[in-house]
């Protein structure tokens, strides 16, 4: 059975530190990193399986960094049409909601915010213009959810965004919320919430995945792979072996990612 393929979640970076932008991302979460974070080892690795689309992003770890990775991003989708790009702004900025507004006349679709890396809580008040801001402009928020280890991005904190932002479409990535699954589907069923298989399907059973269906709907998921972290083939080959049905399943790999980002 083949299948049509968008990837939501790969990170891109600069071939002088794409390297290093992967060890540091393994570092943080104690995993050892399958590829390097270049927009050459994305496409090659996403060739396996034959992607057909990605959401590319990088993530500002200083307020001083978001514009010149947001030009990247910008150029990037510019050179390969595979790619749809997401901007990304740091909470500490000064001109956060002007960031939004430039965002947006870049032609980028959305935000992507990791609050464990950035540290802030994302249901931090001080952050609500600018989520107004990208609710205004249309824009999607990619927001990191779930870790054991921290309190910042904690499901029940997005969910909250969610509720007092109605209007902003959110990804709640990895299944709604690394390592806090329960938390996710406990919290993270809302109307204007979609969710991801990245950094998941290692860890979860068919019968975790089934049980969070039932919270969080499958016709709201996007296969993801978190490249540079994730091989794109072993990422499908997990989703494969859950035995989710053939609708289920195109749903997840294309269906649900055309219908949000391609279609009029």
């Amino acid at each position: 059975m083949s299948y049509r393929i968008a990837d939501a979640h790969a990170h891109i970076f600069p071939d002088k530190i794409a390297q290093k932008a992967a060890q540091s991302i393994g570092g943080f979460y104690s995993m050892p990193m399958e590829h390097v974070g270049s927009v050459e080892a994305l496409l090659a690795s996403g060739q396996q399986i034959g992607v057909e689309k990605y959401l590319v992003f990088s993530t500002a770890t200083k307020p001083e960094q978001a514009a010149s990775i947001n030009r990247f991003i910008h150029d990037a989708c510019a050179a390969h049409p595979a790619f749809i790009g997401l901007g990304t702004l740091h909470p500490l900025q000064r001109d956060a909601v002007e960031e939004v507004e430039r965002i947006a006349g870049l032609g980028l679709l959305g935000v992507k915010l990791h609050p464990d890396f950035q540290q802030f809580c994302v249901d931090d008040r001080q952050m609500y213009p600018v989520y107004d801001a990208m609710a205004q402009h249309r824009l999607w928020l990619l927001c990191h959810s779930g870790d054991k280890r921290y309190s910042f991005s904690n499901p029940g904190r997005l969910a909250r965004v969610a509720r007092d932002f109605p209007q902003l479409r959110i990804i709640a990535p990895h299944f709604g919320g690394w390592s806090e699954w329960e938390e996710a589907a406990r919290t993270l069923g809302l109307p204007n919430v979609y969710y991801d298989t990245s950094s998941s399907l290692l860890w979860l059973s068919e019968q975790d995945v089934r049980r969070i269906f039932r919270s969080l709907p499958p016709s709201r998921f996007f296969f993801g792979t978190d490249f540079p972290m994730w091989d794109h083939g072993k990422e499908l080959d997990r989703l494969l072996g859950l035995g989710l049905g053939e609708e289920t399943t195109r749903a997840i790999l294309w269906d649900n990612f055309e219908r949000a980002f391609l279609s009029p």
